[in-house]
């Protein structure tokens, strides 16, 4: 199995390819619209694909707003999970987030979660909160989790 996999900033000609992991990754997927407005209307968002032979696998959306990072999205092609490359796709933002400017990050992830808590809490994520009823389809809280960089 080749797990070498390269990372690079995402564009509106990957929406496609992105829209399709979402959909196979959450009960409430994002639109394509809304991908296209992240990229070409907000100014603080920036997203990053992981390729493998080029083929988008994964991706992340992260906004930097002065010197805070906020994960909005992040997955994997499900025939790909299990392999680290969450975990070296998490690396990578992270990394990107301090070349951005970031001190900290943060992210929300649901309660029930705990494959993704447990990556999180690896990387050096404390939890910080809760966020009552946050996922619109099953009202189920989000653990608000922050690291600093």
């Amino acid at each position: 199995m080749n797990t070498t996999v390269t990372f690079r900033m995402m564009d509106v000609n990957d929406i496609d390819q992105v829209v399709g992991i979402e959909q196979l990754s959450f009960s409430t997927p994002w639109s394509k619209e809304a991908f296209v407005n992240e990229l070409t209307q907000n100014q603080f968002s920036k997203y990053v694909v992981m390729e493998e032979n080029d083929v988008i696998i994964g991706y992340c959306g992260l906004w930097v707003i002065i010197d805070e990072g906020h994960i909005t999205n992040v997955a994997i092609l499900p025939s790909h999970r299990g392999q680290g490359l969450g975990e070296k796709l998490m690396r990578k933002v992270m990394e990107l987030s301090m070349e951005f400017g970031a001190r900290t990050l943060t992210l929300e992830v649901r309660v029930s979660n705990h494959v993704a808590q447990s990556l999180y809490k690896k990387l050096g994520f404390e939890a910080g909160g809760l966020r009552r009823n946050y996922y619109t389809d099953s009202q189920e809280d989000a653990l608000v989790m922050w690291v600093k960089l």
